[in-house]
């Protein structure tokens, strides 16, 4: 199809836009949209977002308890037994899975995003791409669904990750203080609260730098990871402490929990799902990326890659080192499992200098994760499906052409959802699993749409995995619907009592209930899918007969 440039699109910098910027509005115009947002991040700066946000060794230390009840066996590697010649087998055990094979399934699912993105890179990709492959009768329900669900996640994915800075922090001071002193809920929640509102300030004000914290925040990660792995063996050996061997280290099997102990080995996936997530957040700076067909699918695969690597290997450090009675690291007076980790190896003044910098390799997750909420949740504003819709869809043109209005909403929505963590313990992990639950219904649908109703449709973009699209997306689909229902399980037991109960189920069930209901009363009447905001763009039953198609390409 012939693709026009719309003759009154603004133009949103001082300077002329290059030919790379050019062909990235024009493309987005062929997908009905005008370009409201500044193009300033390279493909290495939409990589380091996503890589920021899943903030490799801070993730780890948050959800480590999720890891260290199934042992070092379930922390970093696989092992299937009912095997006669296997010295570690266990009755019943059917296998358990851990970093390794979890981080490979994750992979798989970047590369059927990857596809999707290079093809239709805008803001709001999940929910557009769901409504453009699904069949008429369905394309606006699923749409409204997927856009909430991925809304939602992502605010919970900032709940959860200054939730985690917050508890952090207050480590640290617990250390100092010899472990005699434990924060309260409300001195945590007070402490998370201030967090976001920091974080919110400076995603609005800073916009001109904030491509080049993103980018520092790449050295602050890997640096933070190399830093580790030398120093914890190295610490435990001056310090006299016994390194754990290698058949400890790839074999050793626990089980802490009521769980049989192949399940518990399954529940401990939940760190690896939690920590290599949100790269979909290269999709939400789309329309910010410069190359937006090369950059936003490469961002994915590099985020995820170089994570699931440093992750194995920063895992394996830390089972090397560990204390061998792991409940009393689970039980830790430090109210962090890494915190006591680096206290055993490094002593006190160690493990406050790695907690502090653990702590503020968090925070700038937490920042990173701000700025692609706000996109996300702006695009799906755009296109009139939130509340006060026509507020938030606002472009601030004198602070560098930001959402500012979106920005302090979701800072409002994360700041109110965490009140959760003032219940129980409980509650407070769901802030964890409430991220990976809506996040994994939004990225499975416009992969299953596609595979379902519109495959036809489907034009490759740059990145494309050829013949091995189809089998990708099959695989990412079934993963993704075993990571939703395993995110739901109580992770101590089958008989959970009310402070050990996993109320993501609860949750997400009403969030995802909630939406549809909204969409059934009232917003089936206004929401029609992603509305044309170009003049003299075609109409999307024209995009659908004739989508756009692209020159080149990178073969996977």
């Amino acid at each position: 199809m012939a693709e026009k440039t719309p003759k009154a699109a603004p133009d949103v910098s001082d300077d002329e836009p290059s030919a790379v910027e050019q062909g990235d509005m024009e493309l987005l115009a062929a997908l009905g949209y005008k370009q409201e947002l500044r193009r300033h991040y390279s493909t290495t700066e939409v990589f380091a977002i996503a890589f920021s946000i899943m903030g490799l060794l801070p993730s780890i230390a948050s959800t480590l308890s999720f890891s260290i009840p199934a042992g070092p066996v379930g922390m970093v590697w696989v092992y299937c037994s009912r095997s006669p010649t296997c010295r570690y087998s266990t009755v019943g055990l059917t296998g358990c899975i851990g970093w390794l094979v979890a981080s490979v399934f994750i992979f798989i699912v970047g590369l059927a995003m990857a596809d999707l993105a290079s093809a239709m890179p805008t803001a709001g990709g999940l929910y557009f791409w769901t409504h453009y492959f699904s069949g008429e009768k369905w394309k606006n329900p699923l749409s409204f669904v997927v856009g909430y669900s991925n809304t939602i996640g992502l605010i919970g994915g900032i709940c959860s990750i200054d939730y985690g800075f917050a508890t952090m922090l207050l480590s640290i001071v617990s250390i100092a203080r010899d472990g005699e002193w434990s924060a309260s809920r409300g001195l945590v929640y007070g402490t998370y609260v201030a967090c976001v509102v920091v974080h919110g300030l400076i995603a609005t004000f800073f916009a001109r730098i904030m491509p080049k914290i993103q980018f520092a925040c790449i050295f602050l990660n890997v640096g933070l990871v190399l830093a580790t792995v030398l120093a914890l063996p190295i610490g435990k050996a001056v310090n006299g402490g016994t390194i754990n061997s290698g058949t400890y280290v790839f074999g050793n099997i626990e089980n802490s929990t009521t769980w049989p102990a192949g399940w518990a080995f399954v529940i401990a996936w939940l760190s690896p799902i939690w920590t290599i997530g949100a790269f979909d957040s290269c999709v939400h700076m789309s329309e910010e990326a410069t190359n937006a067909p090369r950059a936003v699918p490469l961002g994915i695969l590099w985020s995820i890659g170089l994570c699931g690597t440093l992750g194995f290997l920063s895992l394996a450090i830390i089972a090397t080192v560990i204390d061998t009675n792991l409940s009393a690291v689970l039980n830790t007076q430090f109210g962090q499992p890494m915190a006591q980790v680096y206290y055993d190896c490094l002593g006190k003044s160690g493990a406050i200098g790695f907690m502090a910098i653990l702590a503020l390799v968090q925070f700038f997750m937490g920042l990173s994760i701000v700025v692609a909420a706000s996109r996300q949740s702006w695009a799906f504003s755009r296109d009139g499906a939130l509340p006060f819709s026509s507020f938030f869809r606002h472009v601030s043109k004198r602070i560098r052409y930001q959402p500012v209005r979106m920005i302090w909403g979701v800072i409002c929505a994360a700041i109110i959802i965490g009140l959760l963590s003032l219940i129980n313990a409980a509650a407070s992990n769901a802030l964890f699993s409430l991220a990976v639950a809506g996040n994994d219904l939004a990225w499975m649908t416009p992969i299953a749409a596609r595979l379902i109703w519109g495959q036809e449709k489907f034009e490759p973009g740059l990145f494309y995995t050829g013949r091995f699209s189809k089998p990708i997306a099959i695989t990412a689909i079934v993963y993704l619907a075993f990571a939703i229902v395993l995110c739901m399980f109580p992770t101590l037991g089958p008989d959970p009592s009310p402070n050990d109960m996993n109320y993501t189920v609860v949750i997400n069930c009403a969030l995802w209930g909630g939406a549809l209901l909204y969409y059934v009363l009232y917003a089936r009447k206004t929401y029609k899918g992603p509305q044309i905001t170009v003049s003299d763009t075609p109409s999307e039953k024209k995009l659908e007969k004739d989508p756009p198609r692209f020159s080149g390409g990178i073969e996977a």
